[in-house]
């Protein structure tokens, strides 16, 4: 009766460790995503500043402040902070992959098949007609 018990336990931090690791991972994939939308607002900007005289007046949000500068003060600052957002980016593309091996290691490691894997493994990826077939049910051709 004991060891039954163990192993439910035992399964049981399997299966949270599991789950601790794909939300680290989901952590890491809507950071990058939320930097990839900063990094194209500043894009964005920079562009747009870049036609406009030096000597205008611009504004710029600095901690919650709206502070009047001009556009030769504020464009290398926005330049070098689309650098430092590109930097973490690649930073964090490499953890996601890193997480990722480390997912697919613990999966291997403890044997882990999540549901409907095992169906889409042994769906046909392909109808006679050349046409494609989702898991959905949905037909695409």
């Amino acid at each position: 009766m004991a060891s039954q018990v163990e192993k439910q336990i035992a399964a049981e931090q399997v299966v949270a460790g599991f789950n601790r690791l794909r939300q680290e991972q989901r952590s890491l994939a809507s950071k990058e995503a939320e930097l990839e939308m900063e990094l194209n607002e500043h894009t964005l900007v920079i562009e747009t500043l870049k036609d406009v005289d030096p000597s205008r007046k611009c504004y710029r949000m600095v901690g919650g402040i709206l502070v009047e500068r001009t556009v030769k003060e504020v464009l290398p600052a926005l330049e070098n902070n689309k650098e430092q957002i590109n930097k973490i980016i690649q930073s964090l593309g490499t953890q996601l992959r890193d997480k990722g091996r480390e997912l697919n290691d613990f999966r291997e490691k403890h044997n882990i098949r999540l549901m409907g894997e095992d169906e889409q493994k042994n769906a046909p990826k392909e109808s006679g007609d050349g046409s494609k077939t989702g898991s959905a049910g949905v037909l695409v051709s």
